[in-house]
C-alpha cells in the first residue's frame, strides 16, 4: 500500500504537463525566456560589418586625416599643460566620430535581436544578486552538465566552420595578399579593410545560419525547464480560484461577454419598451421558439440608454410604456417568456408595432 502511494505521488510530481499561461508569465518576469545569444552575436556582427563595407571608406578617410594631422601638427606643438589637454580632447572627439557610428549600429542590432526573440521584457529580478549563484556545488553541476557539453560542442562546431570559411576566402585572395608588400600604404590598407569586411560578413552569415537551430534548441529546452507536474497545475488552479482579484476579473469578463451577447440580440427584437429614461426591455415574438413573446435584453439607466441606441441604429420600434417597462424588468429575466399577467399589455404593444410596420410597407 505504501509503495503504491509512493508511486502515485511520484507520477503526480513528475513534470509532464505544459506550462500554464500564469507559469509562463511568472518565469518571464524572472527573465527566464527562450533566447539564443548566438542570434544576437550573428546579427550584431552582420550589421556592423555591413556598415563597415558600405561606409568604411569614409571612416578610413577620417582616420587617415587624423593620423596625417597628428604627424604634421601635433608633433610640432610645444609640450605644455594647455596643449596636452587640447590635444587629448581633440583626439577623443575625432575618435568618437569614427567609433560612435559603429557602437550605435552594434547597440541597435543587439536591441533588435533581443526584441525579435523575446519582445519587450523588463525583468529586474534577473539581475538581483543571489547567494545561490556563488554556490560551488551548483557551479560544478552547471559546468559538468549536459547543457554545458552541448554548449562546448556548439562552440567547437562554430570555430571549425568559421575557420573553414576564413581559410577559403583567404585562399581565394591569396595572390593579392602575397603582393601586399608591393602596394602603397593606401592601397594596401584599402585591400586589407575590404578583405576584413568580407571575412566578417561571411562569418556573420554563417553564425546566423547556425543560430537558427540553436534558437530552436533553446526554445525546446526552455519549454522542458518550465514544464509542470499535475500537482503543480492543481495547486496553481486552487490559488487562482482563491485570489479575489482573479475572481473579480473573471466576473467582470463574464459580465462583459453577457452584455455583448445581449446587445447582439437587440437588433432581432420586435419592440423595445421603455420607461422612457430609466428602464428598457427588448421583446421578440417567434412562434417556432415559444408560445409567448420573450425577453432578449433588458437594462436600467446607462444600459437602458445603450439598448435604445442599438434599437434606433437598427430601426427597431421603441414604445414608451412606463408601468409595463418596470413590470417586465422586475418580473422577467433575459430568455424568459413574458409573465401571464402581462400578456394583454404586451399583445396590445405588439399589435401596435405590427400595424406600424404594415403601414411602412404599404
Amino acid at each position: 500500500m505504501n509503495r503504491l502511494r509512493l508511486n502515485l505521488q511520484f507520477f503526480a510530481e513528475e513534470k509532464t504537463e505544459k506550462a500554464t499561461p500564469k507559469k509562463r508569465q511568472d518565469t518571464r518576469k524572472k527573465g527566464q525566456v527562450a533566447k539564443s545569444t548566438d542570434v544576437n552575436t550573428a546579427i550584431i556582427l552582420l550589421l556592423v560589418f555591413l556598415f563597415l563595407w558600405l561606409f568604411g571608406g569614409l571612416l578610413g578617410e577620417t582616420l587617415f586625416n587624423l593620423l596625417k594631422h597628428t604627424f604634421q601638427t601635433y608633433l610640432l606643438m610645444e609640450m605644455t599643460e594647455a596643449n596636452i589637454a587640447a590635444l587629448f580632447w581633440e583626439l577623443v572627439m575625432e575618435s568618437a566620430i569614427v567609433l560612435l557610428p559603429i557602437m550605435m549600429i552594434a547597440l541597435i542590432a543587439g536591441v533588435a535581436a533581443s526584441y525579435i526573440q523575446v519582445g519587450v521584457l523588463f525583468a529586474p529580478e534577473a539581475i538581483k544578486m543571489k547567494l545561490s549563484n556563488f554556490d560551488p556545488i551548483k557551479g560544478a553541476k552547471r559546468i559538468f552538465s549536459i547543457r554545458a557539453l552541448v554548449e562546448l560542442l556548439k562552440s567547437l562546431l562554430k570555430i571549425s566552420l568559421a575557420g573553414v570559411v576564413v581559410f577559403i576566402i583567404i585562399w581565394m585572395n591569396l595572390e593579392n595578399v602575397m603582393i601586399l608588400s608591393q602596394k602603397s600604404v593606401g592601397d594596401g590598407f584599402a585591400f586589407i579593410a575590404q578583405l576584413t569586411a568580407i571575412l566578417g560578413i561571411s562569418v556573420a552569415i554563417l553564425l546566423l545560419i547556425l543560430s537558427i537551430p540553436d534558437y530552436l534548441y533553446q526554445k525546446y529546452d526552455h519549454e522542458k525547464q518550465i514544464k509542470m507536474s499535475k500537482k503543480d497545475v492543481k495547486d496553481e488552479h486552487k490559488n487562482m480560484e482563491g485570489d479575489p482579484r482573479i475572481k473579480s476579473k473573471r466576473k467582470q469578463k463574464q459580465m462583459e461577454m453577457a452584455m455583448q451577447r445581449m446587445m447582439q440580440e437587440v437588433p432581432k427584437a420586435d419592440v423595445v419598451i421603455t420607461n422612457p429614461t430609466h428602464f428598457a426591455v427588448a421583446l421578440r415574438y417567434d412562434e417556432e421558439k415559444a408560445d409567448a413573446p420573450f425577453v432578449v435584453a433588458k437594462g436600467v439607466d446607462f444600459m437602458a440608454q445603450k439598448i435604445k441606441g442599438v434599437a434606433a441604429e437598427h430601426k427597431v420600434v421603441t414604445v414608451e410604456n412606463r408601468p409595463l417597462a418596470r413590470a417586465l424588468y422586475h418580473q422577467a429575466e433575459i430568455g424568459d417568456q413574458v409573465p401571464e399577467e402581462l400578456f394583454k399589455a404586451v399583445a396590445e404593444v405588439l399589435a401596435y408595432v405590427y400595424r406600424l410596420k404594415d403601414k411602412q410597407i404599404n
